[in-house]
């Protein structure tokens, strides 16, 4: 059916639903001070444009019923603290709204707190006062295209770019940093870090092409792309923190999610006096979505997540979290396919995944501060099977071409203390993780080729290891900031961290990795911020490369040091109202110690990664690389029922080889911009759109005549690595749209909405693949002569396909809210 035929059908349906009397909805929560988690009492809380107000009570909790269903801002004030903006509220009758709140101290004297009102956009701290933002949860459920998923939100941002390599922008997660390759961001829920928040995610790495965490779950989502807290290791790019909400204290409720690409349950409430809980379970039904529209891919993949929040006294809080998922992927020949089409992806391994996280947080109030101590435990097992002539031959071990088996075991434990004196804030703290690792890998690079009489003219060639790795990683901070000059108008931070581990060579010594960092933010006027960061932050190489055996078994990848990074950063931050932001910034990265594997003389950054895993090869620590450029981002709340974010990034990412020259690196895309406007309107409809480009990825063209020569035995072209990254792909653009129509019943909300992603059918630019042109029936490969190939298809005839592609992806769906 045509897409205009099919919106049609929907627009019409949804304007046959009767009209309703207006229902009442509730927002309750908390208040924190940010600096000491203290619970605040009579802090005013109000509904922008209404009557509607309240006060928090001596728990520093507030809740307001009988709110007419609807979206709101809710102004949250208090005397020494900056007021906070807190947009888009939606106000249901099926759900209770439950918020947590936290105020800063007010930065100017306490004769000046009313100037300071423009400031409640802003989301920067004193340790992090730039490249940071955040995303509400509202922001995240209606972003178009997104459907629901975070990680395809959060490329919005301004430096964010979307995809892996190879222009797979369309459909990848992968959240790639200002020119930085996807491993070198870390994410954490709720204080606990997640390595994995994808499905079909790249060992080694963390991007896939869908998200795992559950969107009802999230209260807000917060990226900073530099100037880190000390707090937070083994980051280069970037550190993603998601906060979560607690569960509804008063009664069960939740939701249920349906549409084309899946089914997802929410339950909440209490479950005792000081106890609540969250829990979910989806499945995914994209694989019937994606045979539905004809295309190849058939991700199929559940998921589950729960939090469990306990208060255990007036100062002490206990919560357990946990995320999970199973990963099936695999392709089938859509009905439109070349002969030379369908024989590439037959030819296309199928994974198994699973993986969880799981953790524990006692968060303990002190005097003048807080402690937290974290426990969490992360797993994952990576499988991969690769037969000649696709899954129709799986168990035949003769036509095996690739297999891996390979898992990780993470357990971490975390303490900081935070505290303030005076105008002093300090914190501390230690960290230490135990890694398991192992690996079974076989890979066929050539067939034995054999004379006419059956002796073997070459012996077959096969990469075949299998490790095991274990070892300890550890690592300490400290964190000072302080306001200074008259009505503290520049405030600094300086932070000191330090990590190592017992297995690489000198890796426990902790002065090779000290990585100090300062920010500083002073307040031009009370609407303008200059800002200014300087840090050194070091990475571990990802167990991939690591726990990598030579054929002598032999851990060749020993001596590999930290990778290291030095981020300087310097922007103006403009805040014309409550509601409005705007940022300029302009950033250099210096990468050292880079891993550059062996075999060809290649920095991994050039080379990218496929979906499988990162590593598996010989490396040394040579490479160097820079990523440089300037953004611009501008942020609209919900101001007259419209809310709008739009951002550009111009940047360069090049790095070195063993032959020292600067070469593009995988995600040196050079343009990111993106759009994304809401609108309200009345009677409980909503209309958004987002626009994402990004400039054309580098990629290496085939070697011609090695790629004939060798394609019979390695099953893929051969790229020319002499023309590393010198080639381009085209522009990728994308325009999504959607439609939400939300019917409020007594305790009961339907949220019906219409998302279509790539509306305009745009090509998504793709590197082409290599291969020999095949006869119509695909029995066999054409010849020059009409006689069978020789082995160095001298006699074949080469054939690029074209990957380009420009699917639309309508999905109808529905939420009830109970």
């Amino acid at each position: 059916m045509p897409l205009r035929y099919f919106l049609s059908i929907v627009f019409l349906l949804l304007l046959q639903l009767p009209g309703l009397a207006q229902s009442t909805g509730v927002l309750s929560g908390t208040i924190r001070d940010r600096a000491t988690q203290q619970l605040l009492p009579g802090v005013t809380v109000a509904l922008e444009g209404t009557s509607l107000g309240t006060a928090s009570d001596e728990q520093g909790r507030f809740r307001l019923a009988d709110i007419p269903t609807g979206s709101y801002n809710v102004r949250v004030s208090f005397v020494g603290y900056e007021p906070l903006l807190r947009a888009n509220v939606v106000i249901t009758s099926g759900n209770a709204n439950i918020v947590s709140l936290q105020l800063a101290p007010a930065a100017q004297a306490l004769g000046e707190v009313q100037v300071t009102a423009s400031r409640a956009i802003r989301v920067a701290t004193a340790e992090t006062p730039l490249s940071v933002q955040r995303l509400n949860v509202e922001e995240i459920k209606s972003n178009p295209g997104g459907n629901f998923d975070i990680s395809k939100v959060v490329q919005v941002l301004p430096g964010v770019g979307g995809g892996g390599t190879g222009g797979t922008a369309g459909f990848r997660n992968d959240i790639i940093i200002r020119g930085g390759a996807p491993n070198e961001n870390v994410y954490y829920l709720d204080g606990i870090e997640v390595p994995v928040i994808n499905h079909f995610q790249t060992q080694g790495s963390a991007g896939g092409p869908a998200g795992m965490l559950n969107v009802s779950f999230i209260e807000d989502v917060t990226l900073s792309t530099s100037a880190f807290e000390a707090r937070y290791d083994n980051t280069l790019s970037s550190v993603l923190q998601f906060r979560q909400r607690d569960g509804n204290p008063d009664r069960i409720q939740g939701n249920v999610r349906l549409s084309g690409t899946e089914v997802a349950g929410t339950l909440e409430g209490p479950l005792a006096k000081n106890t609540t809980f969250l829990a979910s379970v989806r499945r995914s039904y994209l694989q019937v979505l994606f045979k539905l529209i004809d295309l190849p891919i058939r991700p199929d993949y559940w998921d589950s997540q729960f939090k469990i929040t306990t208060k255990l006294g007036p100062k002490t809080t206990l919560t357990a979290l946990g995320l999970g998922a199973l990963d099936h992927f695999e392709v089938a020949v859509p009905r439109k396919s070349t002969p030379e089409n369908t024989y590439t992806i037959r030819n296309t391994p199928t994974i198994d995944q699973w993986n969880y996280t799981v953790g524990v947080s006692l968060r303990q109030l002190l005097e003048r501060g807080y402690l937290n101590l974290a426990l969490s435990r992360t797993q994952l097992s990576n499988q991969a099977d690769f037969f000649e002539g696709g899954t129709a031959f799986q168990g035949d071990e003769s036509r095996r071409v690739f297999q891996t088996r390979s898992g990780e075991v993470e357990n971490k434990l975390r303490l900081d203390i935070n505290r303030s004196l005076g105008k002093w804030q300090y914190a501390y703290g230690a960290v230490g993780q135990l890694i398991s690792y192992d690996n079974r890998y076989f890979n066929r690079l050539r067939q034995a080729v054999l004379n006419p009489d059956g002796s073997v003219q070459q012996p077959a060639v096969n990469v075949r290891f299998q490790s095991d790795l274990q070892f300890a990683r550890f690592g300490a901070f400290a964190q000072v900031t302080r306001p200074f000059l008259t009505d503290d108008r520049l405030t600094v931070s300086a932070g000191l961290r330090a990590d190592g581990n017992s297995f690489t060579e000198g890796g426990a010594n902790l002065l090779r990795t000290l990585s100090p960092r300062m920010s500083a933010s002073y307040a031009l006027a009370s609407r303008w911020n200059l800002n200014a960061s300087i840090g050194r932050y070091y990475k571990i190489p990802p167990s991939t490369l690591l726990g990598f055996r030579d054929n002598a078994g032999q851990f060749v990848n020993k001596p590999n040091r930290y990778i290291g990074s030095t981020h300087y950063v310097a922007g103006l931050e403009f805040l014309p109202s409550a509601s409005r932001r705007f940022t300029v910034e302009a950033f250099w990265k210096q990468y050292d110690h880079y891993p550059v594997n062996t075999r060809d003389g290649i920095s991994l950054a050039n080379l990218g990664g496929d979906f499988v895993a990162l590593g598996n090869e010989a490396v040394t620590s040579t490479g160097r690389g820079r990523a440089f450029g300037g953004e611009f981002f501008f942020q609209q709340k919900l101001t007259r029922n419209l809310f709008a974010v739009t951002s550009y990034t111009l940047f360069r990412s090049e790095f070195t080889g063993l032959d020292g020259r600067y070469k593009p690196s995988a995600w040196d895309t050079r343009h990111l911009a993106s759009v994304l406007l809401g609108r309200k309107f009345g009677r409980g409809w909503e209309l958004g759109a987002k626009y994402r480009l990004a400039g054309g990825a580098p990629y290496t063209p085939f070697d011609d005549a090695a790629s004939q020569q060798n394609y019979l035995t390695i099953g893929q072209g051969v790229l020319d690595y002499g023309r590393l990254n010198t080639l381009r792909l085209g522009t990728f653009q994308q325009l999504d749209l959607r439609l939400d129509k939300k019917i409020n019943l007594r305790r009961l909300t339907f949220d019906l909405y219409v998302d279509v992603q790539n509306v305009l059918a745009l090509k998504s630019p793709a590197a082409p693949s290599y291969t020999f042109q095949r006869t119509p029936d695909n029995a066999d490969f054409v010849s020059t002569d009409g006689q069978p190939l020789r082995p160095d298809g001298s006699n074949a005839i080469p054939f690029l396909l074209d990957n380009n592609s420009g699917t639309v992806l309508p999905t109808i769906g529905f939420i009830v809210e109970f």
